[in-house]
Parts: structure tokens; sequence; C-alpha cells
């Protein structure tokens, strides 16, 4: 069971996720998590640098959506200004949304990475659903309360899976 938090891949951030290495694995969309994976958690507005990223994935034909359990609000001010479609309120890990927005993209779930920061969110939801997952460091060290909780037991089935070599990355 636990294998189902293990991430297919992890990256440092979002910004060295490429398109050729996506490509490579078959992937021609991506469902982005929003907060601590794009932005801050505090933070309302796309970098410059995460602009830049969009526009290179949309540059090589890579579809693109953010998935997010934050609010409407929330997720909107941020994706509005960038005409990335989203879906807020996604309920993850519940394979769902995955599931919805894949539809929309019109994409098979083999075809579909799923980047996050949350093992159980993000890594979970993907996995369950049929995705590649990617898995990133946090852009912060603080979170919003609720996801405090989830760090901590993050924390230890990370250490479980760097215990066995199954990941290797140090944050």
């Amino acid at each position: 069971m636990l294998n189902k938090f293990l991430p297919n891949d992890y990256v440092k951030s979002v910004f060295n996720i490429q398109p050729c290495m996506l490509k490579e694995r078959g992937i021609e969309g991506v469902i982005t998590d929003l907060d601590n994976t794009l932005v801050a958690w505090d933070e309302a507005f796309a970098t410059p640098e995460v602009i830049q990223w969009f526009k290179l994935m949309e540059d090589h034909d890579m579809k693109m959506a953010i998935l997010s359990n934050n609010k409407y609000e929330r997720v909107q001010v941020f994706a509005d200004p960038l005409n990335i479609p989203f879906v807020c309120s996604a309920r993850k890990p519940l394979k769902k949304a995955f599931h919805t927005i894949a539809t929309d993209m019109g994409l098979h779930p083999a075809k579909i990475a799923v980047v996050g920061d949350q093992l159980l969110t993000d890594v979970l939801g993907g996995n369950l659903a049929g995705f590649y997952t990617i898995l990133v460091v946090p852009i912060v060290k603080t979170d919003a309360k609720i996801t405090r909780f989830n760090r901590i037991i993050e924390r230890r089935i990370l250490n479980y899976f760097k215990k066995r070599g199954q990941i290797t990355w140090e944050e």
C-alpha cells in the first residue's frame, strides 16, 4: 500500500521539469498543484518564472491545467491571468477531479503527469488515478494549517522510502 505514495519522479522545482523530459516518457499534458508547487501557499499571483515555465510547456504543445484543493477565489485569481484551465476544491487524493481534468484535456491518464509538493494529496491521488507522478520540494517551509499535519505523516513515509533506497533526494 505504501507504494501508492511513491512518486515516479522527484525534482527540486517545477523549473526542473522540461518538455523534452516529459515527451520522452510519452507525456502530453501536465496537471499541476498550485500552493507550494508553483508559488508559496500565501502568494496570490504567478511569478515571472512561473509564467515563463507555462509558456515553455505550451510552446512545446504540452496541455496544462491546475488542480487544487483550495477555494475557487484563490485558484481563479492565479489561473485566469495565465489562461490556464483549473479545478478547485478538488478533494485530492480522490480520483474524480483527476479524471475530470484528464477528460477536459482530451488525454488518457498515461499521457499526463501530475506535479505536486505533497505525497498525501498530489502523488497519492495521481497514482490512484493512473497518472505519472512527479513530486517537487515545497517552495517554502511554512504551510497552511491543514497541511502541517500532512507534512508530519509525509516525513515518515519519505523516511521509509529513503531507508529502502527508493528515494534519494534530500530536502
